[in-house]
């Protein structure tokens, strides 16, 4: 499972600047419902071969009894809750501050792997105002800078220690398929998954999860192993959050991470929501194959469908290759045509291209339409291979490639969706260039 850091800190001391620096996109999913401030971010990051989670937070007043500033400390507590490592970030310029001990005081209570980042510490490696954090009872600060990137490796390297490098091994062709139910909290999550294992009764064994209880659950259909990953959140360990303890983005996040195909439950009666999106964004970002499951479909009537139809169509336009399933989990129907479907998008997802075919639909797509040309570059597709699976991955090897527009890719991408007939799954297109034996000539 990808490692979780979040950064805490009190207000304006660099929190979101170090956030965006260390996923090096701005594009963070916000968790935006009740009981959570838009100020918590979720995204994606890399050091390495390391892939991890990074959790940004609002200013912290661990002290606060009520009002807004008390909610940013509900949800920054369920940030360390929730995490393996955490980041403590103070302003080295600003000082040291009485909030500054209150936050070190709550984050010294919880156990947890707390490093002390030092920000705006530009050229300030040795300076002796580093030496009054010592006072904070953290251990030694890291002097960083979060606006030049400065310092950021040798933190990360800090708080990832403790989780090497995962070896990629090939699973073997009688692997389960892992498969994860992702939905904001009340879409019917707990009677999908009961209604499924109720209906097999095949249900191995319940392997306890980590901290942030990811369950997995094996069970069979039709002869084909499956592994459930749990997100509906039913169980936790240590203190519950009475807000929040419906839904984590962290767990779903994980499950996402961990699933071959994710099933992205939708409300019929409340519409698809910008938590949706957001997940939905997650699981295009992560490359995973995913199936839309309407449920209550049963509890709507003409005008709720045709609007939801609208709404899936201009919130989610991004998963058109997602197939849209209507079911109701309570009453047990459509569940047969679900299956399906998601066999289907993990066929699509693991399917093996043969380079000779690509190569002919590539070239067939050229004579239909050749890409733009570039001012004197007219871009030429040689030959194409499969690169990946998971999501099927296309590598064309040409000249001038990297002139190729997106528009085009799409074009591509649409005539491989038809000839292989792809459904549920994103397929990736990387274009490579031969390189030029006299660029390095003189003239």
């Amino acid at each position: 499972m990808k490692p979780v850091i979040a950064i805490v800190g009190r207000a304006n001391v660099g929190k979101s600047t170090l956030f965006n620096r260390i996923t090096k996109s701005r594009d963070a999913i916000v968790a935006d419902f009740a009981g959570l401030t838009r100020d918590r971010h979720y995204g994606n990051a890399r050091l390495g071969g390391r892939e991890f989670i990074v959790v940004d937070t609002g200013g912290f007043e661990p002290d606060k009894p009520s009002g807004v500033v008390a909610e940013m400390a509900k949800q920054t507590r369920q940030a360390v809750a929730e995490a393996d490592a955490v980041i403590f970030v103070v302003d080295v310029r600003g000082g040291l501050s009485a909030q500054d001990h209150d936050i070190a005081r709550y984050l010294r209570a919880q156990q947890k792997r707390v490093l002390l980042a030092a920000n705006k510490a530009e050229g300030m490696t040795e300076s002796p105002l580093l030496g009054e954090f010592f006072e904070l009872g953290i251990g030694a600060p890291h002097p960083i800078s979060s606006a030049h990137g400065q310092g950021i490796r040798s933190l990360l390297e800090a708080a990832l220690e403790d989780f090497p490098e995962a070896e990629a091994e090939p699973e073997p062709a009688d692997a389960p398929v892992r498969l994860a139910v992702a939905g904001r909290p009340n879409v019917g999550k707990s009677t999908l998954i009961n209604a499924w294992l109720g209906e097999e009764r095949l249900v191995a064994f319940d392997q306890p999860g980590t901290t942030r209880d990811a369950i997995h659950v094996p069970f069979e259909r039709d002869g084909r192993r499956f592994e459930l990953i749990d997100t509906a959140g039913l169980r936790r360990r240590g203190k519950v959050f009475e807000a929040i303890e419906k839904f984590s983005v962290v767990k779903t996040l994980q499950a996402v991470a961990d699933a071959h195909v994710v099933v992205l439950l939708l409300d019929a009666t409340q519409g698809v929501s910008e938590q949706d999106a957001h997940i939905a964004g997650y699981i295009l970002e992560s490359g995973r194959a995913v199936v839309l499951a309407v449920n209550k479909w049963d509890a709507t009537d003409d005008y709720q469908r045709q609007t939801l139809q609208r709404s899936i169509e201009s919130r989610l336009s991004f998963l058109k290759y997602a197939p849209v399933l209507h079911i109701s989990a309570i009453r047990r129907t459509g569940l047969t045509a679900l299956w399906k479907a998601i066999l289907q998008a993990h066929a699509s997802a693991t399917i093996k291209m043969p380079t000779p075919v690509l190569t002919r639909l590539v070239h067939e797509a050229a004579e239909h339409q050749a890409p733009r040309r570039d001012g004197r570059f007219r871009p030429k597709m040689r030959y194409a291979h499969q690169g990946g699976m998971n999501p099927p991955l296309v590598v064309i090897h040409g000249t001038s490639l990297d002139h190729v527009t997106d528009s085009y890719k799409r074009y591509l991408e649409g005539r491989l969706r038809e000839h292989f007939k792809l459904v549920g799954t994103p397929v990736r297109i990387e274009m490579r260039s031969a390189a030029n034996p006299f660029d390095d000539k003189a003239n």
